[in-house]
């Protein structure tokens, strides 16, 4: 469920932050969440929180954090839960949605709604590149 109104949720996702900017990654169980957040640590980003995502709306901006629980945790299938180092909170630049594919090549700006702040929104890209352009996409921005 995405949260589109109130000031906080506690949801399942994952995220991790580039430059200051935080990428929330949805899906369902089983997508690949925690895999894309390890793929964009291992490129210099930082881990926000994984598996459930504190949600704080802070004026017009939408912040994550972790649960004290998790903190520091991200899981690898296959390894089990890792340590990581993570950052207290981020500002959600971008949202990646892993349960919509992306079809178009050029796909129009999309948002979606969080604590009811529109925030970006990118589907699921199709081959390797998708964690390089996120990454990219958190970096530099994207031309309208």
């Amino acid at each position: 469920m995405i949260p589109n109104a109130g000031n906080f949720a506690n949801i399942h996702g994952s995220c991790v932050a580039v430059a200051g900017r935080g990428l929330l990654i949805l899906g369902p169980s089983g997508a690949g969440k925690s895999a894309l957040a390890l793929q964009i640590m291992a490129l210099g980003g930082q881990l926000v929180a994984d598996d459930r995502v504190d949600l704080l709306r802070q004026g017009d901006t939408v912040i994550a954090r972790c649960p004290v629980a998790l903190r520091g945790l991200i899981e690898a299938r296959g390894l089990g839960l890792l340590r990581a180092e993570a950052l207290e909170a981020a500002p959600v630049a971008l949202v990646a949605d892993l349960a919509q594919a992306e079809t178009t090549r050029l796909p129009e700006q999309r948002q979606i709604k969080l604590l009811g702040l529109p925030v970006a929104l990118a589907l699921r890209g199709g081959g390797d590149h998708f964690a390089y352009g996120l990454l990219q996409y958190l970096r530099g921005g994207r031309v309208a």
